[in-house]
């Protein structure tokens, strides 16, 4: 079967001619995946270096612990009447892709709807930088997870051919996230799925996008019928002195012992995570139910995973 695109070179030239690195993945992909050695060139030929991506990958460093404020400045970038109103909206407009998608998975819509939200306002920012020049450029231009990236442009060059397109153009995230959920090269070949059923797995298409990103949740272990946070109070001149995250794990009683108590009925047993959001008026608690953690699959972080089940509240509680 022939390849997308039609490229075809003896040799790399342009902005990675010479790169002994992309010549021994070039190599390994005829190897290891039939890839025939001249189209890889001539594609990557194609390929070219985003200074901007490799000064910003530079510059980019381990936060250190939230400050004072952090959530309430992170929140507001989701909650606001924009996302709110074009989540509603997409709900609206995509109502019976969305109730299947529910129906099949398990996952409530507006859960989906808020990753779509916080990732790309449902579409209006999908990325304008080719995926193959951001890949390229992030596993052979910059030493900070080169062998992640170089992994990635592996599964994009999969995906690519799996889907009959040409790799250079699909466009994403300076990083190659895809689509309208975002998902990396190898989050697609393991989730994506062909949700309107024409044969194609397409994440800039509402219909896939939207099983896929149930997909994810359900495959990562959404519990259907169950709820994402509660909030967490301290007693009387308490203070928490405990490791909070949501890497974290505790029993509802354990953390009562600490004199952390939920603001609602849990089992003794459960396991929970204990959570501190920084806001602007003072410290918030929350315990993270196991439907948060799968949240948190999709972005190791706990701000995100909170603006993604706030913004779901929000945009639920506005649809009619």
């Amino acid at each position: 079967m022939p390849l997308e695109g039609g490229y075809s070179a003896r040799t790399v030239t342009g902005d990675y001619a010479g790169y002994p690195a992309l010549d021994r993945f070039i190599a390994r992909m005829a190897q290891q995946y039939g890839f025939p050695r001249d189209y890889l060139k001539g594609l990557f030929s194609q390929a070219q270096r985003k200074t901007w991506t490799i000064n910003y990958m530079r510059k980019e460093s381990r936060p250190g612990p939230p400050s004072p404020g952090g959530w309430s400045r992170y929140r507001a970038q989701f909650l606001d009447g924009l996302h709110i109103a074009r989540g509603v909206d997409f709900w609206r407009r995509h109502a019976g892709t969305l109730r299947q998608a529910s129906e099949r998975y398990g996952v409530p819509a507006e859960y989906i709807l808020g990753i779509m939200g916080v990732e790309t306002v449902y579409g209006a920012n999908l990325g304008s930088h080719r995926v193959l020049d951001a890949l390229t450029t992030l596993a052979f231009d910059s030493p900070r997870r080169a062998d992640y990236f170089t992994e990635e442009l592996e599964k994009f060059l999969l995906m690519a051919r799996q889907e009959r397109i040409d790799p250079a153009q699909p466009r994403g995230s300076f990083a190659g996230a895809m689509g309208l959920g975002q998902f990396m090269p190898s989050s697609f070949l393991k989730w994506a799925v062909d949700f309107d059923g024409d044969g194609r797995k397409d994440l800039w298409q509402p219909a896939d996008a939207i099983g896929s990103v149930a997909n994810y949740f359900a495959a990562h272990g959404w519990r259907s019928g169950e709820g994402v946070v509660i909030p967490a109070v301290l007693t009387p001149g308490g203070r928490c002195e405990l490791e909070t995250g949501y890497h974290t794990r505790y029993s509802v009683a354990e953390l009562a012992r600490s004199g952390i108590m939920p603001r609602g009925v849990l089992d003794a047993d459960m396991p929970v995570s204990l959570l501190r959001l920084r806001a602007q008026a003072g410290d918030e608690y929350w315990l993270g139910l196991p439907n948060f953690y799968v949240i948190t699959r999709y972005n190791n972080s706990t701000y995100y995973a909170m603006a993604v089940h706030e913004l779901a509240q929000a945009i639920r509680g506005r649809y009619h």
